[in-house]
């Protein structure tokens, strides 16, 4: 692949933790839950299902319309979905997904086996069989459904359609070319009750870091530290202000959510180049949010609030040396 036609572009499609909200007060920063859309060298890879994949899944099928005259002619729907966990927040948005309606789409998604049961039995059981009318198996897209392991790593090479799965002792075993997708992970133990993954995404000498659902320790989080090192890009789960966190009447420790302080203290450890605070309390409006940010700011200056429409592009940060 030609050096420009390499690509490492982020898109925020929904931000919000708990539930989806919809009021006047929450219109700048946007009212869907976790999805962020990443396209690197032509190929799309989907964080979390929330209810903001359903416009991401909305514009993907018109491309699709537009791309051709005819089945034949259009350019099938591909991507890669990985799934932090099974909370219902990050997969709502999965049954109104439309190109997973569309025969000719090629969908490879992953996800935490839990609870002695595979992600695909999670998907089907919690948000299909029970309390929506189209069960999994009837979606009529080419569905490809696994468990990822912390000790593995997803692989899209430039001249491969369909990911690869390799499991490995150590990250340093695998040996690709720059224009190779690397998709690593790490569990995190931090978020009740049977935690969550972690992503990072490496391509063209660029990395970025999605950790949402996750509880900073006491002292830091000596593992995380070690995985999102020298990431260009963290995007990081920042639900609750200090004061909500430690509130004497309700407070939020152990809910398996983060503070702009504790994400800011992951962010100076792991030398990261750009802080995205994520997964928004639901009951915070505009106001209290941009408060959240500019308190932020004094103490990382890189740092924004993620909102509905947000976009960075990596490939626009400089290397480091």
């Amino acid at each position: 692949m030609l050096k420009k036609d390499r690509e490492f572009k982020i898109k925020f499609r929904g931000v919000r933790g708990s539930h989806p909200v919809c009021s006047k007060n929450q219109v700048i920063y946007g009212g869907n839950t976790s999805c962020v859309e990443v396209q690197v060298n032509g190929r799309y890879i989907v964080l979390d299902g929330g209810t903001g994949i359903i416009n991401l899944g909305n514009d993907l099928v018109r491309d699709y319309i537009t791309s051709g005259t005819d089945v034949e002619s259009r350019k099938p729907i591909e991507a890669v979905i990985l799934f932090s966990h099974a909370h219902l927040d990050h997969l709502q948005g999965l049954p109104f997904f439309k190109p997973a309606y569309i025969r000719s789409s090629n969908i490879h998604i992953f996800g935490l086996r839990s609870r002695n049961r595979d992600f695909e039995q999670m998907l089907s059981e919690t948000i299909f069989d029970f309390i929506f009318p189209v069960e999994l198996q009837e979606m009529s897209a080419k569905l490809t459904i696994k468990n990822i392991h912390e000790s593995e790593v997803i692989v899209i090479y430039p001249d491969k359609k369909d990911p690869e799965v390799v499991r490995l002792n150590t990250e340093k075993e695998l040996e690709v070319e720059e224009d190779t997708i690397v998709i690593s992970c790490s569990k995190s133990y931090a978020h009740p009750k049977d935690g969550v993954m972690i992503y990072k995404i490496s391509c063209n000498g660029k990395s970025l870091v999605y950790a949402t659902d996750k509880e900073s320790y006491v002292g830091s989080d000596s593992k995380f530290t070690t995985f999102a090192r020298n990431a260009d890009l963290l995007i990081h789960d920042s639900q609750f202000t200090i004061e909500d966190y430690v509130s004497p009447i309700t407070p939020k420790q152990g809910h398996g959510h983060s503070t702009p302080e504790m994400a800011i203290e992951q962010a100076k450890l792991t030398n990261v180049k750009q802080l995205v605070l994520f997964h928004l309390d639901p009951g915070y409006d505009d106001d209290a949010v941009k408060r959240m940010e500019e308190k932020a700011k004094k103490s990382f200056l890189n740092t924004v609030i993620a909102y509905e429409g947000l976009e960075i592009d990596l490939m626009q940060v400089p290397c480091r040396k």
